[in-house]
């Protein structure tokens, strides 16, 4: 195996790694945002629970943050929560770095 193999080959698998944090920081963070919003909802226990495996589940409709983001919008709309797209953003943002910083402590 030449340098270049060996280079190509640690970029792949650092390429590989970081994919995987990325995908286990969203989920965590949809997991959060999930118990987060279930509060606002008025919604306890198993059913804050359902609704958190729902956001989570709601993150692979479509690429990016937005299928989260909409979910959320028309749950608390439907419900009168009030909260703007802001600090529904603003929520999101804050709970991906805590998901971040939570997996990077685990190792």
């Amino acid at each position: 195996m030449t340098t270049f193999d060996k280079r190509e080959e640690g970029f792949e698998k650092k390429f590989a790694h970081d994919e995987e944090l990325r995908f286990k920081a969203n989920a965590r963070r949809n997991k959060m945002l999930g118990l987060w919003a279930a509060e606002k909802l008025g919604l306890t226990g198993t059913d804050a629970d359902a609704y958190a495996k729902a956001v989570i589940m709601a993150d692979f409709e479509e690429g990016g943050d937005n299928d989260v983001f909409k979910k959320i919008r028309n749950d608390f709309d439907a419900k009168a929560v009030a909260q703007s797209d802001q600090q529904i953003r603003a929520t999101m943002a804050d709970l991906m770095e805590k998901a971040i910083a939570d997996i990077k402590a685990k190792g």
